[in-house]
């Protein structure tokens, strides 16, 4: 399968899930300024939305959208638990999580990192992120990860969003529980060889 990304994009989530669930996957880079892949040209010709993440699978199927290309994956691997089991509780409480962070803090972030929004939007934004990352706060208390003690694909989302925040100067010291989960998610080996992979660290 191929994933196509661009380095630090919401593609990271896809390919860190990949890293923990032992799934080789051919990365495929994209310029977004420019809709090229590094290796095939025009990406419009793989996706028409024009973003990452894209999953194309063997049979040349294409998969869109980052909190159901992360499910995909992990239910190639259900022994490895990224994802509980599809119809449980505890599945539509993952995709509850998917959904708020795709929904509140994912799309919030878009306008920070357009140099031309105003000042005023800017902090509008800001503010809107501060509540919303107030809920996940509160939820971080005494838990390691958003579903307990053990790491979901929900968390490699809501890491990949998060670590947007000292590109665009969004202050975290208020969120401690948040900060500490950023720091064990940062942690993991399957984490480290993603960014690794995309020339986020050494």
């Amino acid at each position: 399968m191929k994933l196509f990304y661009a380095p630090g994009a919401c593609s990271l989530s896809p390919h860190i899930v990949a890293e923990e669930a032992g799934i080789e996957l051919s990365l495929q880079k994209v310029d977004l300024k420019t809709k090229t892949i590094a290796s095939q040209g025009d990406f419009w010709t793989v996706n028409p939305k024009g973003y990452v993440p894209t999953l194309q699978m063997d049979d040349g199927q294409i998969l869109t959208e980052g909190p159901v290309i992360v499910q995909f994956l992990a239910d190639l691997k259900p022994e490895k638990g990224l994802a509980p089991p599809a119809g449980t509780m505890a599945r539509y409480r993952l995709q509850e999580w998917l959904g708020y962070i795709n929904a509140e803090l994912h799309k919030t972030y878009s306008p920070l990192f357009r140099p031309d929004t105003p000042a005023e939007t800017r902090a509008e934004r800001q503010a809107y992120l501060t509540k919303r990352y107030g809920v996940v706060e509160k939820h971080l208390a005494g838990r390691s990860y958003l579903m307990g003690d053990h790491f979901t694909v929900a968390d490699a989302y809501l890491f990949t969003v998060t670590h947007w925040a000292g590109t665009v100067k969004f202050d975290l010291t208020p969120f401690p529980n948040l900060r500490a989960f950023q720091e064990r998610v940062a942690a993991r080996p399957a984490v480290k060889a993603a960014m690794k992979a995309e020339g986020l660290i050494q």
